[in-house]
Order: C-alpha cells, then structure tokens, then sequence
C-alpha cells in the first residue's frame, strides 16, 4: 500500500472509519479499487453495474483483476495471510471464502490417506463428516462429556481420547470441535498432549472461536493450547462477510505442502475479493482494538446474563468453561418452549442463532451496544413470562447425546447403491444421508450409520418441537435413504464410544 492510501484513511473516512486500512493491505486494496473506478475486462461479469439487478453487485470485486492483478504480482493475499499467521502462532494461514466448512475439510484432506482410521469427536459439525467422506479417512467416533445440570456438550474428556487411541493405535489424527456451539470449552492442552504423546496431529473446529486469545479473559485459542491446526469463522464472531474463514496450521505434525493441495482442491478458483477484505479488516482489528472492543462486549454479555438470571427458572449458561462472550439460555425451569419464544422474537426483529425447546442462543458481537443487547434482554424476558407453564426437565438434545452405530465406512454409504424406505422401515439398515437439526447442524444420522429406535425417536420428536431437520433427501422425513442391503457392522463399529 501506497503513502497516498494510508494518507486517504482516518475516522472521517466513512468507508474506513477506524482507519483500517494501513494494517490490511486486502482492505486498502478493496478501497482503492473504488476510487479509481475501472472499467474491467474480466470476471465477474456485472462488473459493478447497479442499474442491471441493483446494489446486491456494488462491493463484489475479484481478488484476480481486482484487489491484485490476475497474476497476483502484488502479493497482498500472501501478506495479509503471513500476517495472520504470526498473530496466531502459527507456521501457516490462508484465508477461505468458503467458510470453516472449507477448512475442515481440507484439513480432513491433508492428514491421512483412503482407508486411514482418525479419532473424532461425534459432536462434529456436518462439514467435518462430509471431510471425511471426500478423504476416505474411517472415523473412531467419541462422545463427549455432558454436563448433567445442563445437558450440555463439555468438550472431550482425555481419558476418553486415549481410550479411543489405545483401540485405534494405527489413528493418523485427532479431530475435535471447541469450543461447542453453545460456548462450551473443553480441555484442549490436555488433548494435544495425548494426541502428540502417539505423535499425531490435533485438529480443532474452532468455528466459534476467532475471539479467543484476544483478552485475557477469554480462553486462549486452541494453537496457543497445544493443538496443530486450527479453522475458524471470521463471519461469526468478527465483523467480516458471510463466509470468511481462517485455517491456521503448525507444520510439525502437519505437511504444509499436503494443507495447501488440499486447500487448493476444495476451494474456488473465484475467490470474493470483499470477503478477503473483510477477513483482513477483522484480523487488523483485532489487533489494534481487540482488548478494548472484547472488554466492552464481555461487559454487555454479563450485564446480559445477569438481567436474564434474575427471571424465575431461567439458567444462563457461565462458569470457568464456558466462552464469557456467549449468551445460552436455558428454558426448562420456566416452562416456556424456546420455538415460541424464538417466534416472538423474529416477530420483534430479533431473530437469535438457535432456538430448540429448551435452549436459546443469542449470538452477541463487537456490532452490539447496550441499546441492542437491553432491547433483546427485555422481550425475550417478556416472551418468556408470556409463555412461562410448570416446569420441566432438562433433556440433552440429540445432536449432543446419539450414540452412533457404525455399519460401514461414511464413504462407502455415501457412494453406495441406495433405496428409499418408509422411515420406521429403515431401523436396522444402514443410512446413506446425514441428517441434522439445525442449528446446530450436528449430525443426528450420518451416512454409514445404523439407524436406530434411538435416532429415529429423537429425529421425530425434535421435528414435532418445529426443529428444522435439515439435509435430509425427504424434507418432511417421511423416507430415509438406505444403502441398498442390510446393516453390516463394521470397523469403525468397535471404535464407537
């Protein structure tokens, strides 16, 4: 970047209001791009024209022909990248515009070969899994712990990973999500160390979690605990464009020509130049404002979660092991049903990230103020009294308590011969689909899994609660997907905890 752009930044900039820009050379890029106005001659091809199908095109520019040249001369993307990486601890970053499902499953694809056993974590997200389908890698499912009070996924307990690796001593990694959708943090130091102990990688689906090692109030990310590899949503809890990810690797345990083969195989060819932007913006912020920004939100979530406290029944989640920028409430004490309540609130245009029977999650950033934080505090306690009924007990969701059955390689169910069958009828066969409630968008059913009374049940009873079950070939999940046979057990069938 140039002196005359950093001259053109400042807080009367209303394009780049914190004066960004001299810390990220891809914003700087973007911005500039706009003041010089181009006409190209290359993709995409609206080429910034509003009277054609409106504003929706105004800030997409490319990367190649936009922020840089096609022939990337100007380096920026390796720059902000190689920035990224040292504020992280890391040997390598790139930046994804295809969201933390991009990285997982490049990660999935950079570790082992077809056929290679990996211990996983069951409570993954639908990304990971579907890693392992396009890497042929055979998971050694663990379930993680659960806390009874709440119900709650709380992360990986050690002892379980080494009994998981004790059965599966060929494993060629460790895959884990952490924290949990909803803000639970497990122990991940003590997992690096089993894992590194048998001399193979950690790998964290940290999606949830590009704030943390940012204030000393916040858990440390998961490379400074102890992990390899790293993926994270820059779009979830920074001010970035949908779909902008991070992938942060070591290179010890991981082959850093492997990673970015694999990053190149699974990424587009077209990368959006404004998510890239946007990504380098978020991590520039971080850097020069994030202790004073994440204190400021850390104080809205308390103040948030002890407002909510106070109302009779509610249980906000919060303790030593739980993300203090999440704001997770727990309904069963007073009786309300969270659909309903969620209703009100998209009504009152507040919709929140998640919303089940018993459990709302309210998704609080850097962009909220104590204006937008009181306003959701004071109707989803008005909803609450207005659908308050006798309370009841506090029931794990499925996504956080199936216990899988393993039939065949997912894999192999993916690419199998498949029949459809009445949905009761597939109890007992093993299922081609991954079927999820979502949000959260853990798989209930994944393809290669028996299904059982078990699954079926909690599918059913989650869509009678108006879940949204998600991903299945039959919206209405009248018919399941089988692979066309019966139920096999198979390797991983022993390695299912």
């Amino acid at each position: 970047m140039g002196e005359a752009g950093a001259a053109r930044s400042g807080p009367n900039d209303p394009r780049d209001p914190r004066g960004l820009r001299a810390h990220a050379p891809l914003l700087d890029a973007w911005l500039s791009h706009a003041e010089r106005s181009p006409h190209p001659f290359t993709i995409p091809g609206h080429k910034q024209r509003t009277d054609l199908v409106g504003a929706i095109v105004r800030d997409d520019v490319p990367l190649y022909g936009g922020l840089d040249e096609v022939r990337l001369s100007g380096g920026l993307l390796e720059q902000a990248q190689a920035r990224a990486a040292g504020l992280w601890g890391a040997d390598v970053c790139r930046f994804s515009v295809g969201g933390s499902t991009h990285g997982n499953q490049a990660l999935a694809l950079a570790v082992g070969q077809p056929g290679d056993r990996v211990v996983v974590q069951r409570t993954l997200h639908r990304s990971m899994l579907l890693g392992l389908v396009l890497a042929g890698l055979e998971p050694v499912w663990v379930a993680p712990e659960l806390d009874a009070r709440w119900g709650m996924p709380c992360g990986l307990a050690p002892d379980a990973l080494a009994a998981a690796l004790g059965d599966a001593p060929d494993a060629k990694a460790v895959f884990v999500t952490d924290p949990s959708y909803v803000g639970t943090v497990g122990r991940l130091g003590e997992l690096a160390d089993v894992a590194h102990a048998r001399g193979i990688p950690l790998v964290v689906d940290a999606a949830w979690a590009a704030h943390f090692g940012w204030h000393p109030d916040l858990p440390p990310h998961a490379l400074a605990q102890g992990a390899d590899a790293l993926v994270t949503s820059a779009h979830k809890t920074l001010p970035a464009w949908s779909q902008a990810a991070l992938v942060l690797a070591r290179t010890e345990r991981i082959d850093p020509a492997r990673l970015d083969a694999a990053f190149e195989a699974t990424h587009t060819t077209s990368p959006a130049g404004a998510i890239l932007a946007s990504t380098d913006a978020a991590v520039a912020l971080l850097e020069r404002d994030g202790v004073t920004l994440l204190g400021g939100l850390l104080d809205l979530v308390a103040e948030a979660r002890r407002a909510l406290a106070a109302v009779e029944g509610v249980v906000v989640l919060e303790g030593p092991r739980v993300d203090p920028a999440k704001l997770v409430v727990l309904l069963a004490g007073t009786g309300a049903d969270g659909v309903l309540v969620e209703r009100g609130l998209i009504a009152a245009g507040l919709p929140v990230e998640m919303a089940d029977r018993d459990t709302v999650v309210a998704l609080v950033t850097l962009a909220d103020d104590r204006t937008s934080v009181g306003r959701l505090v004071a109707m989803l306690t008005d909803l609450i009294e207005r659908h308050r009924a006798e309370p009841r007990s506090t029931v794990p969701a499925a996504s956080w308590s199936v216990v899988p059955v393993q039939g065949c390689s997912p894999r192999e169910a993916f690419f199998a011969t498949r029949e459809r069958v009445p949905l009761r009828d597939a109890i007992g066969r093993t299922s081609t689909e991954l079927v999820a409630p979502y949000p959260p968008g853990v798989p209930v059913l994944a393809p290669g899994e028996v299904v059982t009374e078990q699954v079926i049940a909690a599918l059913e009873s989650a869509r009678a609660a108006g879940v949204r079950i998600a991903y299945a070939a039959d919206p209405d999940l009248m018919t399941l997907d089988v692979v066309n046979g019966p139920a096999v057990a198979g390797p991983g069938d022993a390695g299912s905890r």
